[in-house]
């Protein structure tokens, strides 16, 4: 099946299939998911490697930033060049990328490797607008919320997934095994895959340059961008500082247990095609309040028990389910929004949308690193507490309507 755009509009069939919805979903969950693997890994990966302690960091670090390159300078080419293509080939750089990781003989080429595995990782994030194209309006935002709940799981999964697995096959085993699972994904998708061919007969730095003007005047973007990079800001703070928490002295869990907490936060995935049919049905500005405010109250709920009690981490796996649950219907409110603002442009909205609320990711990271270090969890479950307070009431001065 191919695609054209009038008026900004698909013209295409008139719906995208339950199988091909799940196709995407898988895909996206699968891929999203090289972007954690190293994370519970990074002190044995820099051991192994030679990398100081301090070293260690870039593991990570890396791996984001090649991240936010492909954003920017990648995403965007799903408006100019054919997305099959595009995404075959980016999942074709993963498999290479993961294979020089696990084989990488020292730090260098290892961190090269975790560069690239962020840059291929985007292809998550042309698979999302592509659905989006696919789908007819009326049931966009349930479609895209389909799609993305295979993405957060993806997201969710990926630090227990590669904390188990590595016991078993080692951390090089689990670069490996994302590599072989890539080259299949990559075989699959490039049989079953519809052909998209976008309309834009832009130059690469005509398509660069328009970003600018896009994120300068589009209001709906702007305003969802920043919304979601405060609740993000907050979901990177929590799920960065709370294994620290839960393996110091108050709770003293081992690293299976944490796994285990991972996996039950990953059940606030199950928001994203509730958020999406809220979003088809017009809903949005009353989700997007449950949504924030379901953020907040994750953080502030956690100082109802004292510390290291039972009742203390119940209310924990409690926070860490609604706090997902309100990240991901965010992000899929936002993505609904802008994806209505025109196919033409959709791959550039939603690298500017993601970008910019990868940046709050990355900022609540390093803070929440520092206020734990500084205050242990009372100090950084308040500034987590204020990121989604900051965005409500940045809502409240939107317009209705």
């Amino acid at each position: 099946m191919t695609t054209r755009v009038i008026d900004g509009e698909d013209v295409e069939a008139t719906s995208i299939s339950p199988a091909l919805t799940f196709l995407l979903a898988t895909a996206c969950g699968l891929i999203a998911a090289n972007l954690y693997y190293g994370q519970p890994l990074a002190g044995i990966i820099g051991s192994e490697l030679g990398l100081s302690a301090g070293a260690t960091g870039l593991i990570v670090t890396l791996t984001q930033i090649g991240y936010g390159v492909g954003l920017l300078f990648v995403v965007p080419l799903g408006d100019l060049i054919e997305n099959r293509k595009l995404v075959v080939s980016s999942v074709s750089m993963a498999v290479l990328s993961l294979a020089a990781a696990a084989f990488a003989p020292h730090a260098a080429p290892f961190l090269i490797a975790a560069f690239l595995v962020g840059v291929s990782s985007v292809a998550v994030q042309v698979i999302v607008p592509y659905a989006a194209h696919m789908a007819p309006h009326a049931i966009r935002g349930r479609v895209v919320g389909n799609v993305m709940s295979g993405l957060m799981a993806g997201i969710m999964l990926a630090r227990p997934v590669s904390s188990l697995l590595s016991e078993v096959v080692s951390w090089r085993g689990v670069f490996l095994t994302s590599a072989a699972v890539m080259a299949l994904l990559a075989v699959v998708l490039f049989r079953l895959l519809p052909i998209r061919m976008p309309e834009a007969r832009l130059s690469y730095g005509s398509l660069m340059a328009s970003m600018g003007r896009l994120a300068l005047h589009t209001p709906i973007l702007r305003r969802r961008a920043i919304y979601h990079a405060f609740l993000f800001a907050a979901f990177s703070l929590f799920w960065t500082t709370t294994p620290l928490y839960l393996s110091g002295p108050h709770f003293n869990l081992s690293q299976g247990e944490i796994a285990l907490f991972a996996l039950a936060g990953a059940a606030g995935t199950v928001a994203a095609p509730i958020a999406g049919r809220m979003a088809d049905r017009g809903w949005t500005r009353v989700a997007t309040l449950f949504a924030l405010v379901s953020v907040a109250l994750s953080f502030a709920v956690t100082h109802l028990a004292p510390e290291g009690s039972h009742l203390a981490l119940a209310i924990l796996v409690v926070a860490a389910i609604v706090l997902d649950f309100g990240v991901t219907t965010n992000l899929v409110l936002g993505q609904r929004a802008i994806f209505t603002l025109g196919a033409e442009f959709r791959s550039r909205l939603n690298g500017i949308y993601m970008a910019t609320f990868f940046m709050g990711g990355a900022i609540g990271s390093a803070v929440g690193g520092w206020a734990y270090a500084v205050g242990e969890w009372q100090a950084a479950s308040w500034i987590g507490f204020a990121l989604p307070v900051a965005a409500l009431l940045y809502f409240l001065t939107e317009k209705r309507g």
